[in-house]
């Protein structure tokens, strides 16, 4: 199939913007809670009236202090609900928010505040603040500072005092759905960042059709409030639509700044989230950290049993949805029932205990990790999209998930795939084009149709499956074109490894660089009763590298012989988003990485 449709099952409105639900929230459901906001260690309700008050308020402020319709505002900081009330406030007096990522570099930062021209600034501390101050003798259009830690939301609410709803009033109404309402920056996987425009209409479209197709997800059962802890980065586009499809759709949301287990499961625990929206290294985590805990229990071979069952229950229950078997038989209902009280249950309380729903996007979900999930009672919607596409451009349906694959269209969106095996996109969510950059934007728009760059191919039932990306294909001295990205996430299936970049370039076959979990590889060492080593001198232990090297070869097995992995370095150091290895959204820097590790690479092929 080379092209697929779904009709949309919302139509963005002629008027208004974002910040219009808003107001229509608290006149119609003034007591709801419709976030929750952690002080002193406890959630506390923030109903519908409290937050447009705080919103209403700190718009004023922003006026007061010189911000015009059309102005753009940057945001420095963690997810954390000032965002959010700041995202607001913003959109109510037609002002444009421009994220910016709380790990931006000063060139990052410099270059993406002069681009986008923005006259304000708001960062969480005193950290952002120095990286602002290093790059405002080259921003002559910057002249608001505002530091969150700092007490800015009191003293932008106190200098707003004065001014009267109308004023605000007379701001929101102006607001029209292709008005701008943010520019994101792309994270820059292959050069410097583009400002992808996207407007309000853009995120009504997405949000509305999202929430409309997947209201299983959204809309909980009779009695309890739907909600999501956010823990997402909200200057990534994927968090900021979940912010927006909250807001819009009256659904409880929190924030939570950390995706590392020891701060994101006590919040877990505590806001209980009846669904999760994540990328699936936060999946893979929570269940290496079960896996782990079995085995330290002694427990391992009824944990890896209690795996196996719950992904032929998921199987069973895949193929009974397409009509091509009757669903579970009664011993592995039998079977799974046991299981679902000694291991599912525990997974699900790491969860927070309400989750039953969980949506994956930014990098691919392995199909086996996905019915896990969904044997153990949380089915988790794979999808993909893209900044230029306001997050999601198609996703798992709930009554016909096929793992491994991200799914159909959104409504209302249209998947083509071109002659080279491009994956196009055509819908309501299409961003409108970069920033100041007429030619890059005229290199992915045409026709109604945006180039998104990734490889991929759909099925005979419209189900969408990524195979790579064009600008990452290597291509090695031998002529062989390899897609790396299906057989590094197949290495990267190992508990030991944390990342695996392949590399082949003009080089006569195809080897990789790996990275190893630090907490994998600890309770790996504690179960052999090794002891702790140096990372220098663990990078080098034989049973370690033994390891690492059978799941090189299982991946190999998946391919031919002029695109497997021949031979592998284990490196010391982590690929990371601090050094600029990683993007926020857990995806490979190639680049930067074979930049970073160039002695490595080169030793590959000494032998």
């Amino acid at each position: 199939m080379r092209e697929f449709t779904v009709p949309p099952m919302a139509t963005a409105p002629k008027v208004g913007g974002l910040a219009d639900a808003v107001f229509s929230n608290a006149s119609d459901h003034p007591d709801l809670a419709v976030l929750g906001r952690k002080a002193d260690g406890h959630w506390q309700d923030v109903t519908a009236v409290e937050f447009r008050d705080e919103v209403v308020a700190v718009a004023k402020g922003l006026l007061a202090n010189g911000v015009r319709f059309g102005d753009r505002v940057a945001i420095m900081s963690r997810t954390r609900y000032e965002w959010t009330v700041f995202d607001f406030a913003l959109w109510t007096i037609g002002a444009q928010p421009v994220p910016v990522y709380p790990t931006s570099s000063l060139d990052q930062v410099r270059w993406m505040l002069y681009d986008s021209g923005a006259v304000a600034c708001v960062v969480e501390h005193e950290d952002h603040a120095m990286t602002i101050g290093a790059a405002v003798d080259e921003l002559p259009q910057l002249n608001r500072l505002w530091q969150l830690d700092a007490g800015c939301v009191e003293e932008l609410i106190a200098a707003g005092a004065h001014i009267g709803d109308e004023v605000i009033d007379r701001h929101r109404l102006a607001v029209t759905p292709d008005a701008v309402a943010t520019i994101i920056y792309t994270s820059g996987t292959t050069g410097r960042p583009k400002g992808c425009v996207l407007s309000h209409g853009n995120f009504m479209a997405e949000t509305d059709n999202v929430v409309a197709r997947w209201e299983p997800v959204f809309a909980n059962k009779p009695g309890e409030e739907p909600s999501t802890l956010l823990f997402l980065p909200l200057a990534h586009v994927f968090g900021r639509m979940v912010e927006v499809a909250c807001i819009r759709h009256r659904i409880r949301l929190g924030h939570q700044p950390s995706m590392t287990a020891a701060d994101l499961l006590p919040d877990l625990a505590t806001f209980r989230p009846t669904f999760v929206l994540a990328v699936p290294y936060v999946f893979e985590k929570i269940f290496q950290s079960a896996r782990r805990k079995a085995e330290a229990a002694g427990k391992i071979g009824p944990f890896d049993k209690a795996v196996e069952i719950a992904v032929r229950y998921a199987e069973a229950l895949e193929a009974k949805a397409f009509g091509t078997g009757h669903g579970p038989g009664a011993s592995l209902r039998m079977q799974h029932q046991i299981y679902d009280k000694l291991v599912y249950s525990k997974v699900r309380d790491a969860l927070g205990g309400r989750v039953r729903h969980g949506i994956s996007g930014g990098s691919a979900m392995d199909r086996r990790l996905g019915l896990f999930f969904s044997g153990a009672g949380v089915t988790i919607y794979e999808g993909y999209g893209l900044t230029e596409t306001t997050a999601a451009a198609t996703a798992n349906p709930p009554e016909q998930t096929r793992f491994g694959t991200v799914g159909l269209p959104v409504p209302g969106t249209t998947v083509h795939i071109a002659e080279d095996g491009e994956i196009w996109l055509c819908g309501g969510q299409i961003f409108q084009g970069y920033l100041n950059n007429a030619q890059a934007t005229a290199e992915v728009l045409g026709d109604g149709w945006l180039a998104t760059g990734d490889i991929g191919a759909l099925d005979s039932d419209g189900y969408l499956t990524i195979t790579g990306r064009k600008k990452e294909i290597l291509v090695t001295s031998g002529g062989k074109s390899v897609s790396p990205v299906g057989l590094e996430d197949r290495v990267r299936a190992h508990p030991l490894i944390a990342q695996c970049v392949a590399v082949g370039n003009n080089r006569p076959f195809i080897a990789a660089l790996v990275t190893l979990d630090p907490d994998a590889v600890g309770h790996w060492l504690t179960m052999r009763g090794k002891p702790k080593l140096a990372d220098a001198e663990l990078v080098h232990d034989p049973d370690l590298e033994t390891e690492i090297r059978r799941a090189v070869v299982a991946a190999n097995t998946m391919v031919s012989q002029a695109e497997s992995i021949r031979t592998f370095r284990i490196l010391a150091a982590q690929f990371s988003e601090e050094r600029g290895l990683l993007t926020p959204s857990m995806k490979l820097k190639r680049k930067a990485i074979e930049k970073a590790f160039p002695e490595e690479i080169e030793a590959l092929y000494r032998h």
